[in-house]
């Protein structure tokens, strides 16, 4: 309820508008176009001024602005926005020239006399170029139940502590984790990680690591054997450093990515622990979409809703924008969060995330009852700080969308004047969302202070029926 009141809140409005807008703005398109006609039909009666007018009017027509989607002002369509070819480029985009030349092909110069819809047409290319990942605000109010883990009072049992858990990494294996990251592999990144985390989980927690698409090259030939090559390389056992570094050092990145058929095993090997009596949680790490013809969304659905129902959370490690949408489908089915990790210390920080919510579980262990007070300390500074994440994406868009018009002025695309009426336009934009990451700030707040109410509530109904029973 409470992530839908998120929603209802701040996205219905948004996108009704976009639709709107973008109805409207069709509609003016198209009027536009017909006018723009009617009037080089008139202006002229030359043959080959004619000819010359129309192989402009279909170089500038590639791109339609129907074609391109509206930019998101609100907050369900920035944090369901993906980013775009220069979004999160560790390169200035003053170094990118040669590639925006490239992109801007499909556009063209702007014309000597733009009209509105043209200059809109531009502004949404310009963004969808520079597009950057939002954080989900639904991470933290999930985040936010996974801080009560152990609280006998949630509805769903498998947040309930028990005496028994279970943690199961699944990793990617597959050809593309060796791409370049920091300072090795993305594999590199990911098995230090890893190793980090489970290092530092509970001595009585049982852990496993279980690895897919580690063999074969990725070629047609090898496909087969790639798409069968997952394997559980370590556990269910307590974690032992010599005997896992061991494990890590088995394999290396190489083939095909058999994701479903990796979490159909992982179902298979925890139906063992029922959810009665044990916590299970998966992490999967992947960098890429599902290449064997599983259906992973289907899969992880079907094992969160087993008997051991596991939390399935995901990590998307520098994936592209269609590997995200599948794994993010996969986290919202399985009731788990995902996050997306572009660098090494992302990375780090989401098993450091992980990390937190074990430790959470240890204090119900000791204390059945969470400090309501320090929790509401502990939600301001997740608000701060994914307000603060929101607020540097913002900043980091709009300083790209400057500098990309000053190189669209350098190589040609635009004048010096039609570069600053884009800007004037960039700052309208950016004051928008400006104004939504603020709104979203204050929607948070009410949200966290209306679950400290019902914990307290509910702690204090508690007590009085212990006290109750003593009598």
């Amino acid at each position: 309820m409470i992530v839908i009141l998120l929603f209802t809140l701040l996205a219905a409005c948004g996108d009704s508008g976009n639709n709107n807008a973008k109805s409207e703005t069709d509609k003016q398109e198209e009027k536009e176009d017909n006018q723009n006609k009617k009037e080089n039909s008139i202006a002229s009666n030359d043959k080959n001024e004619k000819e010359v007018k129309s192989a402009e009017s279909e170089q500038t027509e590639k791109v339609k602005l129907k074609d391109l989607s509206p930019i998101p002002t609100d907050v369900d369509g920035l944090a369901k926005q993906t980013a775009g070819p220069f979004g999160g480029d560790e390169k200035s985009i003053y170094d990118l020239e040669q590639k925006i030349k490239k992109k801007f092909e499909k556009l063209g110069p702007m014309s000597k006399n733009p009209t509105d819809n043209e200059y809109k047409k531009y502004l949404r290319f310009m963004y969808w170029l520079v597009s950057e990942n939002y954080p989900n605000p639904q991470d933290t109010i999930k985040k936010w139940e996974f801080a009560s883990f152990g609280n006998p009072d949630l509805p769903d049992a498998k947040y309930h502590f028990k005496e028994n858990y279970n943690i199961e990494i699944i990793l990617d294996s597959s050809g593309s984790m060796a791409n370049p990251a920091g300072s090795g592999t993305r594999m590199d990144v990911a098995k230090e990680s890893i190793n980090a985390f489970l290092s530092q989980v509970p001595e009585e927690a049982n852990v496993s690591l279980r690895v897919y698409g580690h063999k074969g090259t990725g070629s047609d030939s090898d496909k087969e054997m790639s798409c069968d090559a997952i394997e559980q390389v370590y556990g269910f056992d307590s974690f032992k450093e010599g005997k896992f570094q061991n494990a890590l050092d088995k394999f290396q990145p190489s083939g095909w990515t058999p994701l479903a058929g990796a979490l159909k095993q992982s179902k298979k090997a925890l139906s063992k622990f029922d959810t009665k009596k044990n916590t299970n949680l998966i992490y999967v790490v992947s960098d890429g979409i599902e290449t064997c013809g599983g259906d992973p969304v289907k899969v992880a659905k079907s094992l969160a809703n087993s008997n051991a129902k596991p939390i399935i959370n995901i990590i998307g490690f520098q994936t592209d924008a269609e590997a995200q949408k599948q794994l993010e489908k996969m986290a919202e089915v399985s009731g788990g969060i995902f996050a997306s990790a572009d660098n090494e210390e992302e990375l780090q920080e989401e098993f450091q995330r992980a990390k937190e919510v074990l430790e959470a579980w240890e204090e119900w262990k000791e204390d059945a009852l969470n400090d309501a007070d320090y929790m509401e300390v502990e939600n301001s500074f997740d608000i701060m700080g994914l307000h603060n994440d929101w607020s540097f994406t913002t900043l980091g868009t709009s300083n790209n969308l400057n500098r990309l018009a000053n190189v669209m002025k350098d190589i040609g695309i635009i004048t010096h004047d039609q570069k600053m009426e884009l800007k004037d336009r960039v700052d309208d934009v950016i004051d928008k969302i400006d104004e939504t990451v603020d709104e979203l700030e204050v929607t948070l707040q009410e949200i966290s202070k209306q679950k400290i109410t019902e914990m307290k509530k509910s702690i204090k109904e508690r007590f009085e029926n212990e006290t109750k029973k003593n009598k």
